[in-house]
């Protein structure tokens, strides 16, 4: 079994490779849900790692339908991703109803070309699932990001089981969501090829005498990275 590691920071990414992750989902923003990580990050990280490194393509947050002038940044951010030599995409779009976005969707998969793609976990929104994994399949995405539409990937197995049968050999079910050396050797033993999850923790901050957000008591004044022992040990489950 493949381990991902979604890396929000040039630390996590290199904590990722120096415990065995198999890849990298480089982001940004990883309390947001993430969003794409800025030129120089995506520079250094591909520049230093000998591991793949998928970027995730993400303007901003919130939802997943996007205006003219933020798909063109989507479609920049991906030429740039492929002139560093960046191996994966992880995106995706879709209409205001739920559904995937076909055709915005392709474009970026066409612009993705030479890369590997996954849609990510806006898929967790489609209002349809199998219907979602037609289209898919009809763009030939490699694989699918997703927690089951559920809150964590435990809770949401049942359906990434059956979205694991339904998709056959022809895309890759990628659960995410609350993954860790507790409960992945469920996700191996009910035959998922990859997994991926943070593997992280989080440490106080230096607090300044001003505010800089509203954020109340969402991780306020903390650092958050991928920890290299706890990425170990979901090694360690798989492996044994």
């Amino acid at each position: 079994m493949l381990l991902e590691i979604c890396a929000n920071s040039y630390l996590s990414a290199i904590n990722a490779q120096t415990a065995g992750a198999h890849r990298i989902e480089l982001c940004s923003e990883l309390a947001l849900g993430g969003v794409t990580p800025s030129a120089g990050l995506i520079k250094k990280v591909v520049s230093t790692l000998d591991i793949p490194v998928f970027v995730l393509i993400r303007p901003r947050s919130g939802d997943f339908t996007y205006t003219p002038d933020e798909f063109e940044i989507m479609l920049q951010d991906i030429a740039f991703c492929k002139s560093q030599g960046v191996q994966g995409i992880v995106s995706g779009v879709l209409h205001a109803d739920g559904a995937i976005d076909k055709e915005r969707t392709g474009q970026l998969i066409e612009a993705s070309q030479g890369m590997s793609f996954t849609f990510h976990r806006a898929f967790d929104w489609v209002p349809d699932v199998d219907n979602a994994l037609d289209i898919l399949k009809q763009l030939a995405v490699d694989r699918i990001l997703n927690s089951g539409q559920s809150t964590s990937a435990s809770q949401g197995i049942h359906k990434l089981i059956d979205l694991l049968t339904k998709a056959k050999d022809d895309i890759i079910i990628l659960p995410g969501g609350g993954i860790d050396a507790q409960n992945v050797i469920s996700f191996k033993e009910a035959g998922f090829a990859e997994v991926h999850a943070s593997a992280s923790i989080s440490t106080q901050g230096i607090e300044g005498p001003v505010p800089m957000q509203n954020l109340g008591s969402l991780h306020k004044h903390q650092l958050t990275y991928s920890d290299t022992e706890k990425i170990k040990g979901i090694l360690n489950a798989i492996n044994h």
